[in-house]
């Protein structure tokens, strides 16, 4: 045996290996895009000896940069939960995932743009229906990655059907919170990252429905 066969004998060629290398690297691509977007806040630099008001000025006209930073930051961190929680329920993998998973990466990547975008001109309606059309995108990208991964051949045999079902619910709750903050940025731009709270709504809504369902089902 050479040392090259060697080599090779020692890696770890294993379907785990293949998806631990992809969580790896999607789980630094959403590190990296949620702190670019603090790089957008610039602090204010002001001449030596102004005055305590000139400061407190200075920071408050950054209040529209701080909202998008709070808002994308935890838009990022939504989006790295449902994926976390959808390769939590993959065992097998499958090329399948690897074009849907690069989509939405290059969306999250995206996203610090679209922060600056609004935040550098607030209560705009194009920077901000920009804003929330990228995020309706980037909830379709993560819902069809959800549904590779949470369907054969990658989904683990023990997963429960209405695990599945909730994570999928989460998805669809993302986008549809998007596509609200969509239609309220075209008629009231001031409230387009507000509008993004009716995810909640949406959530909860989906889960009521889905009982529903379900009892009507066992009836």
């Amino acid at each position: 045996m050479t040392m090259h066969d060697r080599h090779d004998s020692n890696r770890d060629w294993s379907p785990g290996h293949a998806l631990q290398r992809l969580v790896f690297f999607s789980d630094a691509v959403f590190a990296i895009a949620i702190t670019l977007l603090i790089i957008e806040v610039h602090p204010p630099r002001l001449p030596w000896g102004s005055p305590d008001h000139d400061y407190w000025a200075a920071l408050a006209a950054l209040f529209p940069n701080a909202v998008a930073f709070f808002v994308s930051f935890f838009v990022i961190g939504a989006f790295w939960g449902g994926h976390h929680r959808a390769f939590d329920c993959a065992r097998h993998w499958s090329p399948r995932v690897v074009m849907p998973n690069l989509f939405l990466l290059m969306a999250i990547a995206a996203m610090p743009f679209f922060t600056a975008f609004i935040a550098n001109n607030p209560g705009m309606r194009v920077p901000g229906a920009l804003y929330c059309f990228w995020l309706l995108l980037t909830g379709l990208l993560n819902v069809r990655l959800q549904r590779v991964v949470t369907a054969p051949p990658v989904v683990a045999e023990d997963i429960p059907a209405e695990h599945i079902a909730m994570l999928r619910r989460r998805g669809i709750a993302v986008m549809l919170g998007a596509a609200t903050a969509l239609i309220v940025a075209i008629v009231v731009p001031w409230l387009a990252q507000v509008a993004l709270i009716s995810i909640g709504f949406w959530r909860r809504g989906l889960d009521r429905w889905a009982q529903r369902k379900a009892k009507s089902a066992a009836a």
